[in-house]
């Protein structure tokens, strides 16, 4: 056997398939039900409604409390089947946290600078950058090293060292 992956027509085909035999057993499932139901309401004894109106009134009060039991079994199905289901996805929450999440490799894609504009601004706005045009041209400025910058250096030194130089600093 060979281990090639299952291409995207056959793996549709299955996939139609088992819906179709789900679909199949569901149809099964409601006739029966229908059956069952019909089965059922057929054992039932027809109610005689002949008598006074004291015996209809019990007859009806029984049917009440027979349905207001019936209801609350039905409520407490519901609450059981809910929380099943809430613990359920709890449990798939606590797995997937210890599988933690697979993240998908990622592709590199190349792109011009117009086709990410585009991208990101939508199709309306039509933009067209030319982003080396839009770069600031830097100039350099030469700068002179010679004895003046030593000079000077010396100077602000010598004007700076005695209570004259202090007094500058304060006063300018």
């Amino acid at each position: 056997m060979s281990d090639k992956k299952m291409t995207s027509s056959r793996r549709h085909h299955l996939k139609s398939l088992v819906l179709q035999i789900a679909f199949e057993l569901i149809e099964v499932e409601k006739k029966e039900a229908a059956q069952e139901k019909a089965n059922f309401m057929a054992e039932l004894p027809a109610l005689d409604l002949s008598g006074d109106q004291a015996a209809l009134v019990e007859l009806l009060k029984k049917l009440a409390h027979t349905i207001d039991k019936v209801d609350e079994d039905r409520y407490d199905a519901e609450s059981k089947v809910t929380k099943a289901d809430k613990e359920i996805e709890d449990l798939r929450m606590k797995v997937v946290e210890i599988q933690g999440m697979k993240k998908p490799a990622l592709r590199k894609v190349r792109m011009s600078a117009d086709a990410m504009l585009q991208a990101l601004l939508g199709t309306k706005h039509k933009a067209s950058m030319d982003f080396r045009a839009n770069l600031k041209e830097v100039k350099k400025e030469v700068k002179e090293e010679g004895v003046d910058a030593v000079g000077d250096w010396r100077k602000n030194v010598d004007e700076q060292a005695g209570m004259d130089g202090r007094k500058k600093k304060f006063q300018g």
